[in-house]
């Protein structure tokens, strides 16, 4: 039987770890100190035969894991876009965890899936998209685009008369997806699970952005049919992007928008961080026109800084995503309220059973309200900025993008240069900062994502890339 009392001790002993480990961030090694490989001894063996008492367990948790941490919740990584967590937005994952419920039917949890609706709501305002979007909460932004990209392939095979449904691909008009050539990998393993293939690429601007003319030149050329002929004709999606993963660049959005609408093309919006742009005074303008979109992704684990997992989905066409990702089963209560009603929560992402990550929405959003999330939203751009600025006054230093949102790509005169600073500061341990390659250079890039990151975390930032260039001016090329 349940006996609650048997939940004390190991619950006790997990906050009190946790409690040391974000005690730790201000001051700790930004990276881990171990590897996967050393630590397996730790974790590995065989089974052993006999159990351990819960509160041992997590205790001998704790203590093989904290080698090999990574201090991502630190206000000095940057490594790549992921946030920290706020801290109602953490508590509300435990309670999400302790009341343990499956959340795909508002007849079954009505608690869990009453919060997740409030939260999208709070979204779709927040970010200026259209009231009355279907919103699904995901593993991630992965999951997101995938999801809004499933509702297109849906939606405009059937403006063709195809049963997508109940006939599957085969033999199906063929469905173009045209993508900027700097567009997310991610969006063409979204491709590739749902049975497209590769994407066309087209042409982009020197910060990543498309190019409208490109597109509109794309979608009227046409693509090899069937019999070698070439057509503009057919079902056709267009994948644009907020935020670009080196410059942070914004794709032209009305005018691609347009381009795409005068072809009939379902447009989809790859917004993993820069869709959040729209949820503030200062950046709002990089989202000029996004709203005319037909879906959106984004992920909330990264500006909006909730744990992981958590993407958002948003879908203008309701139906388009419920006939995508639903299905119907006579054991399951359905939603009363039909196609166009609120939809049970299984309805809008490629999962059945799931936890309620949309409750650290919530609790992120109610904790902030509108003007925090502002402030939020608008730290991370100025820090970008501020970062660019300072660091881009030392010797030896070019930024390469320009700076519009949360997002610094740097070279230190060679590649070999480039890439030993990054070593450099993956050893020295006090920020982290991730090595890229971009336009064909070796780069070194800052994502400023997190919460708590402040002005003294740039000092430290700065001081570290100072004696990264003094600690590597003589590496060979």
């Amino acid at each position: 039987m349940l006996r609650p009392e048997d939940y004390t001790a190991p619950l006790d002993r997990a906050a009190e770890h946790a409690r040391r480990w974000l005690g730790s961030l201000p001051t700790r090694h930004v990276g881990p100190r171990t590897t996967a490989d050393e630590l397996a001894e730790a974790f590995g063996g065989e089974l052993p035969e006999a159990g351990l008492d819960p509160a041992a367990t997590v205790d001998a948790l704790a203590a093989a894991a904290e080698p090999g941490l990574m201090a991502m919740p630190s206000g000095r990584f940057y490594g790549w876009v992921i946030g920290g967590t706020l801290p109602a937005a953490m508590a509300a994952d435990w309670l999400v965890s302790a009341w343990d419920q499956n959340t795909g039917l508002r007849f079954a949890t009505p608690a869990v899936v009453a919060a997740e609706e409030a939260a999208g709501r709070w979204v779709i305002d927040l970010l200026g998209l259209p009231l009355g979007a279907d919103v699904g909460f995901t593993t991630g932004a992965s999951m997101a685009n995938l999801s809004g990209l499933a509702a297109a392939r849906w939606r405009v095979l059937e403006r063709t008369g195809w049963d997508l449904n109940g006939r599957g691909l085969a033999g199906a008009p063929r469905v173009r997806v045209l993508v900027g050539a700097e567009r997310h990998d991610t969006i063409d393993m979204a491709l590739r699970v749902l049975g497209l293939g590769a994407p066309e690429a087209v042409a982009v601007d020197a910060q990543g952005r498309i190019r409208p003319d490109a597109l509109a030149a794309a979608l009227a050329e046409g693509t090899p049919g069937r019999a070698g002929e070439r057509t503009g004709d057919g079902p056709a999606v267009v994948c644009l992007q907020a935020g670009n993963l080196h410059s942070g660049a914004f794709d032209p959005f009305p005018e691609a928008i347009d381009v795409a609408r005068a072809h009939g093309a379902w447009v989809h919006i790859d917004g993993a961080f820069g869709l959040w742009a729209a949820a503030s005074t200062a950046t709002r303008h990089l989202m000029r026109g996004a709203e005319e979109a037909d879906s959106w992704g984004t992920d909330a684990h990264k500006n909006l800084n909730v744990p992981y997992d958590c993407g958002i989905v948003v879908c203008r066409d309701i139906v388009a995503l419920r006939q995508a990702l639903g299905l119907h089963a006579d054991y399951l209560v359905h939603d009363a309220h039909g196609d166009h009603g609120p939809g049970d929560p299984f309805e809008k992402v490629p999962e059945l059973s799931r936890r309620a990550r949309g409750v650290p929405v919530w609790a992120a959003l109610r904790s902030l309200g509108r003007s925090g999330v502002d402030r939020l939203i608008a730290g991370l751009a100025a820090h970008a900025a501020e970062l660019a600025r300072r660091i881009g006054e030392l010797p030896g230093v070019e930024v390469l993008n320009d700076v519009v949102f949360s997002q610094v790509s740097l070279a230190f005169g060679t590649d070999a240069q480039t890439a030993a600073v990054a070593d450099f500061l993956a050893r020295d341990g006090r920020v982290w900062m991730s090595g890229s390659r971009w336009h064909g250079r070796a780069v070194l890039r800052i994502s400023v994502a997190n919460w708590s990151s402040d002005a003294g975390d740039v000092d430290v930032a700065v001081a570290a890339i100072r004696d990264a260039i003094a600690a590597t001016r003589d590496v060979e090329p």
